[in-house]
């Protein structure tokens, strides 16, 4: 069951690339049009180098917000896409870059992926033992099992969801912080990049896969 669910869970990894360039009409740079672009296209060639990976495929997205994103199978087989927002003001742009770099480079979207993978097999696993448990002990059904395993096993797995979907959040805050990190070491200076995660209290903190702006801005600084 592990294998199944962390292979869906690498297969969509697979698949990311193509999926984001899809979903966020991402085009991309072949050739340089402008000056911009080409800025651009080093920039990432530069950071890749420094990060030790193969260079990433460089996209652009129609997107007034500042902001980036990567993904790909791979260390050596990325998409690092930036908006057409951050495009035009290439100030921020290299310590938004070297955030995503640092994600290739940490690996961040094959361990997610196969986090996620545990973790669900774990919720249908214990969901299953916790239904059985209760259908012989409390019901007493000793042949098969009966509607209140099915019950409580529907129960278990939404409660356990939860759960799982916490630590997976709280893995991807941790990410963020080792991309903080790796951000500190390869750009030449800091600079306050363009991560849309406001600022979220209470429970809303625990759902949310980025830390908030101002705490990737003290990871920077501890570093720093």
């Amino acid at each position: 069951m592990f294998f199944l669910y962390s292979g869906s869970s690498l297969i969509s990894l697979a698949l990311s690339k193509w999926t984001a360039k899809r979903f966020t009409g991402a085009r991309v740079i072949e050739q340089p049009s402008n000056r911009t672009e080409q800025r651009l296209l080093e920039t990432v060639a530069r950071l890749a180098r420094q990060a030790g990976i193969g260079m990433p495929e460089v996209a652009i997205y129609e997107s007034p917000e500042v902001n980036a994103f990567a993904t790909g199978m791979s260390r050596n087989n990325a998409l690092a896409a930036v908006s057409r927002g951050l495009l035009n003001t290439m100030d921020q742009a290299e310590a938004v870059l070297a955030h995503e770099i640092s994600h290739v480079a940490n690996g961040n979207m094959v361990t997610l992926a196969l986090i996620q993978g545990v973790v669900n097999t774990f919720v249908i696993i214990f969901a299953r033992v916790i239904g059985h448990t209760v259908d012989r002990v409390v019901f007493k059904n000793e042949r098969g099992h009966g509607s209140a395993f099915w019950i409580i096993t529907i129960i278990a797995k939404m409660v356990l969801g939860i759960l799982a979907t916490l630590i997976v959040m709280w893995f991807s805050r941790y990410r963020e912080f080792r991309a903080d990190a790796g951000t500190a070491q390869l750009p030449d200076q800091l600079a306050a990049f363009g991560i849309n995660s406001g600022l979220r209290e209470g429970i809303g903190r625990l759902f949310s896969s980025h830390p908030p702006l101002e705490e990737h801005i003290e990871a920077l600084r501890a570093v720093a």
